[in-house]
């Protein structure tokens, strides 16, 4: 009997492809800049222990683990909740990839050419390669319990990173600016004086290279 384990644990081979349905992959659509900046944020209301169990459940996640923090609480609130009942398939092998799933309860049988290779249970995910790329499903999953998942889809996941990618690009070209502003400025200081203790500061002076002060 094959036990059921967590998704890190898992790999699902490739099919064999004269048994697979053939169906043309599936390249993702080009965001455009204005359309990623424009990105108004999903939040779909989870509790914290639902929050907590994301978190474990795609910590070692190679499309999650190099996230910032912000990044990752963005995709976790976009995630929508999903539930398909015994003996439902949630995806089908040769389907075209679009969401990325993570169980909340329940367990999933994995098909690979209509044979048995393993179950994944509570906490475990499937289907991260929809996020990334358009290619046919490998494998089949079906419902072995009735089953509750958190999932997102290929253009959330691509839009919130692209946001984030865009604006963390502006504060970098910011930062720049204004040190190359001060460069203009390398090796001058001015000095401000009060004249009395309630008084504003004003200007007294100019320090350039070479002199001194104390």
């Amino acid at each position: 009997m094959l036990n059921c384990t967590r998704a890190q644990e898992h790999s699902i081979p490739d099919p064999a492809p004269v048994v697979m349905r053939r169906r043309n992959a599936v390249s993702g659509n080009v965001i455009k800049e204005e359309d990623a900046t424009n990105y108004v944020k999903k939040v779909i209301p989870k509790d914290y222990k639902t929050m907590e169990a994301l978190k474990r459940s795609i910590q070692k996640n190679i499309l999650f683990s190099h996230l910032e923090d912000d990044e990752r609480s963005d995709i976790f609130d976009a995630m929508f909740s999903v539930e398909a009942k015994a003996g439902e398939a949630i995806i089908q092998q040769g389907d075209e990839g679009d969401n990325f799933y993570v169980i909340d309860s329940g367990e999933v049988e994995i098909y690979v050419n209509k044979q048995h290779l393993g179950n994944i249970c509570d906490s475990g995910s499937f289907g991260e390669l929809a996020l990334i790329y358009g290619t046919p499903r490998a494998a089949t999953i079906k419902a072995k319990t009735d089953v509750k998942l958190w999932a997102i889809d290929r253009g959330t996941y691509r839009h919130i990173l692209m946001k984030s990618t865009i604006e963390k690009r502006k504060l970098y070209e910011s930062l720049l600016e204004r040190v190359s502003i001060l460069g203009k400025d390398r090796g001058k200081a001015t000095v401000l004086q009060k004249k009395t203790e309630d008084s504003e500061y004003i200007v007294v002076g100019d320090l350039k290279t070479s002199d001194y002060f104390g």
